[in-house]
């Protein structure tokens, strides 16, 4: 059985800073995709990045250079790192774990809120 869970979501004002771990539990982690989808109000859930087993790095456009996404395979928890944060970056943002095999697991989210 695997489960995900995010944490470390919250209100910020622009220009601050959140870290967002997500936890899994498992015996996937070190050898799956991990990475972080958002989902604003009336949008589609986009990706924001991501980390391969062997450390590829994939950011969407609009993060590069704001977010950094970091894996501890021995803790089982990969990291979302973000600053300089806009308006704009206000979602749920969901944890996932792309397995070997393509399956995808999806933890349940946490509301990132960006306003002053």
């Amino acid at each position: 059985q695997v489960s995900l869970v995010e944490s470390g979501g919250g209100l910020v004002q622009p220009g601050g800073s959140l870290r967002l771990s997500c936890a899994a539990s498992g015996s996937i982690f070190s050898t799956s995709t991990m990475g972080w989808y958002r989902q604003g109000p009336g949008k589609q859930r986009d990706l924001v990045a991501e980390i391969s087993s062997g450390g590829r790095l994939n950011y969407a456009d609009s993060v590069k250079g704001r977010f950094t996404i970091s894996r501890d395979n021995a803790k089982n928890t990969v990291y979302l790192q973000m600053n300089s944060l806009k308006p704009e970056d206000t979602a749920v943002y969901y944890c996932y774990a792309r397995t070997v095999g393509n399956y995808v697991y999806w933890g349940p989210g946490t509301q990132v809120t960006v306003s002053s």
